[in-house]
C-alpha cells in the first residue's frame, strides 16, 4: 500500500535550544522500512525528558530537522513487508520515539519500529491512553526490574500527585504493595483514587517523621520524583536491603551517607526509561494495557493543545507560562 499524502504537518527543531526553537511546518511524510509501520497519529504527550532533550540537556543522537516527542497513539496506514502481527486500520501506540537517532511522534505522520509498537485495546480513551504511555512505563520498570516489588512491600511515593508519581502508585498498589504517597494537598485527593494508603502533605516540614511512624519496620522502596533528593534524611528511613529508585534530578549533586546505607544492605537504583531495552518496554507494554483495558490506569489531563502550540505546550511543561497544569499535557494532532 502506497501513502498518497506527500507532506504532513510536523513540530521540529533544527538546533538545539529553548522553546522557541521549535518550528511547526510542512515536511516529508516518511517513509517506513521493512520492519516499520507509518502511523496516522492521533494524540501525543509532552514529557520532561522531551524538554531535555530539545534543550540539550540529555544528549542522544539528533538528526536534524528533528520531529520532538516520544509518544503517540494512532492508527497504521501503511506497513512494511516483514512486519508481523499488524494490519493497515490498527490502533496501536509506542512510547520510544524520538532519541537515539529516531524520528519523534509530534507530526501527523511518524514512522515507528515494529518491536516499538502496541496494540491499543478496544475501546480504551486514546487520550487517557497517550497521557499514560510513557508514565506507567517508566514506573512499571522502576518498581518490578528495578525495585524487585514484592507483595506487602511499603512504597514511599514522593511527588505523587504528578504523572511518574501518579502511576507508581497506581502500578504499586495494583500489585499489593502499601503505598505512602506525599503530594501537594492539592493533590491529596487525585492521590487516593490512585490507592495511596496513606497522604502526606509534602510541605509538612516533619513529613519524614510522619513517614517513619507510619512505616516503623522501614520503607521497602523509596521513590522521590521530585529530584530533589536528600539521602541523609531518607535513607535511615529504609528498612534491610530497602531500594532508593532515582530517575529525576538531572543537576542535582546531594551527599550520600555511606554508612547508613551499607549497614543497611540498601541501595540507590538509577535509571533513564531512554535506555530501556525493548524486552522491557514489551514487559512495561504488557502491564500498560492490562491496566488501560481494565480502566485501571489513569491519568489527569491538565491540558489539551493543537499541534500548532507545541512550543507553548514544551512552555508549559517546564513551568514557564504563568501557570502549570496539574496533569499531564497533552497534544492532540
Amino acid at each position: 500500500m502506497k501513502n498518497k499524502t506527500t507532506t504532513m504537518m510536523a513540530a521540529y527543531i533544527t538546533s538545539l535550544g529553548p522553546a522557541d526553537n521549535i518550528e511547526v511546518g510542512p515536511l516529508p511524510v516518511p517513509v517506513p522500512g521493512p520492519r516499520d509501520a507509518l502511523v496516522r497519529v492521533e494524540a501525543v504527550a509532552v514529557n520532561h525528558v522531551d524538554t531535555f532533550i530539545r534543550s540539550g540537556a540529555y544528549r542522544t543522537e539528533i538528526p536534524f530537522p528533528f520531529i520532538i516527542g516520544r509518544d503517540l497513539v494512532g492508527t497504521i496506514v501503511m506497513i512494511g513487508d516483514n512486519v508481523l502481527g499488524f494490519a493497515t486500520g490498527d490502533k496501536v501506540w509506542c512510547n520510544s520515539l524520538g532519541y537515539h537517532g529516531r524520528q519523534g511522534s509530534f507530526a501527523e505522520y511518524s514512522v515507528v519500529p515494529s518491536e516499538r509498537l502496541f496494540p491499543l485495546p478496544a475501546g480504551v480513551d486514546p487520550l487517557n491512553a497517550v497521557a499514560s504511555l510513557h508514565t506507567a512505563a517508566t514506573a512499571y520498570i522502576g518498581l518490578f526490574r528495578e525495585a524487585q516489588l514484592a507483595l506487602g512491600d511499603t512504597v514511599v511515593v514522593g511527588g505523587a500527585g504528578g504523572g511518574v508519581g501518579s502511576a507508581v502508585v497506581q502500578l504499586a498498589a495494583a500489585s499489593g504493595a502499601r503505598v505512602i504517597a506525599t503530594a501537594h494537598r492539592a493533590d491529596f485527593e487525585w492521590c487516593q483514587r490512585c490507592g495511596a494508603d496513606e497522604i502526606i502533605d509534602y510541605n509538612d516540614s516533619n513529613y519524614l517523621a510522619c513517614i517513619s511512624e507510619i512505616a516503623p519496620s522501614g520503607v521497602d522502596v523509596f521513590w522521590d520524583n521530585s529530584g530533589n533528593h536528600d539521602f541523609a534524611r531518607t535513607l535511615p528511613l529504609l528498612a534491610h536491603r530497602g531500594k532508593i529508585i532515582v530517575t529525576a534530578g538531572l543537576g542535582q549533586r546531594p551527599s550520600l551517607p555511606v554508612g547508613d546505607l551499607y549497614t543497611r544492605d540498601a541501595s540507590l537504583r538509577g535509571f533513564a526509561i531512554s535506555n530501556a531495552s525493548i524486552d522491557d518496554l514489551a514487559a512495561a507494554a504488557r502491564t500498560i494495557n492490562r491496566q488501560l483495558d481494565n480502566r485501571r490506569l489513569q491519568s489527569r489531563i491538565g491540558a489539551q493543545l493543537p499541534l500548532a502550540d507545541a512550543a507553548n505546550a514544551h512552555r508549559m511543561q517546564e513551568g514557564l507560562q504563568d501557570s502549570r497544569p496539574r496533569g499531564r499535557i497533552i497534544v492532540v494532532i
